[in-house]
């Protein structure tokens, strides 16, 4: 099963720089989150698929009718944190608060619980196992943070299992969807979001895509928007990982769209045989 998701943030929204990574400096940033909601919106009702929108509670304070709109036409919402900070930077008080903010201002906006959670950049680590106990406490049963590989600003390289599982720590229980990974060239990698799936041709895509049975995907809005600003103060890596492939992603999206059946986690959540997935045990 290929499950949609989408990660709802503004594309400034960039974790390895100083430069946009406070409240206050994002008010100088260009909004840009409306055209490109839009843009995901008709790609979607195009093809009458449905998918889970993992959202800042940031934007949701920022701009509630986006949350009103996403739930009004029929899309699951889960939280993907409040003020977008890494969480294995943070203390377990710190992420608590943080998530509890973002949980209750989806939750205000849409009158519906918020049981999904997704977070930024993926920032679970095997260090991290504490945020599932907040997370069962704030009443998320669905987890999708785990990145199983390295990355620069986190991943779980050794997680134990590949598909959707059950986590267990410390008396708690979550079912948890990893991001899918393949091989190429003798390495682990991922290729179904942000800037790999913009990286990657799409041949790749859809060959990775075709032999995986299980498969979890990852946009941002940023990602399918090609005339967006580039800020001329980031380092050339960050500006690599940022911006190359914007011009193809959209097209590349609309393609896989088409050759592939999508759902959300909700419906997900209805056909997979939890019964039969793999106990991880932190």
């Amino acid at each position: 099963m290929n499950i949609l998701t989408f990660d709802i943030e503004e594309w400034f929204h960039l974790l390895d720089t100083n430069l946009s990574n406070t409240e206050e400096s994002w008010e100088k940033f260009e909004v840009r989150i409306y055209k490109n909601m839009d843009r995901i919106f008709k790609l979607l009702d195009e093809k009458n698929i449905k998918a889970t929108f993992f959202c800042l509670g940031w934007i949701a304070k920022k701009y509630p009718e986006i949350i009103k709109q996403i739930d009004q036409l029929g899309y699951e919402i889960g939280c993907h944190s409040d003020q977008h900070k890494l969480v294995n930077t943070l203390t377990p008080a710190l992420f608590k608060k943080d998530t509890e903010i973002a949980v209750l201002r989806l939750e205000d906006i849409i009158g519906k619980k918020i049981t999904s959670y997704r977070a930024p950049c993926f920032s679970f680590t095997p260090e991290t196992s504490w945020a599932y106990e907040i997370l069962a406490e704030l009443g998320i049963t669905h987890d999708s943070s785990i990145f199983p590989s390295l990355k620069i600003l986190g991943g779980y390289e050794n997680f134990p299992s590949e598909k959707a599982c059950i986590v267990k720590y410390n008396g708690i229980t979550m079912k948890e969807l990893p991001i899918t990974k393949a091989s190429f060239l003798g390495q682990n990698i991922v290729y179904s979001g942000g800037g790999f799936f913009r990286f990657f041709p799409y041949y790749l895509i859809k060959y990775w895509s075709k032999n995986s049975d299980y498969l979890m995907t990852y946009l941002h809005p940023r990602d399918i928007d090609a005339m967006q600003p580039m800020i001329k103060e980031l380092t050339f890596s960050r500006k690599f990982k940022s911006y190359y492939g914007l011009h193809t992603a959209e097209d590349k999206f609309n393609r896989w769209l088409t050759d592939f059946k999508f759902l959300d986690i909700r419906e997900f959540d209805k056909k997979y045989d939890w019964e039969k997935a793999q106990i991880v045990n932190l």
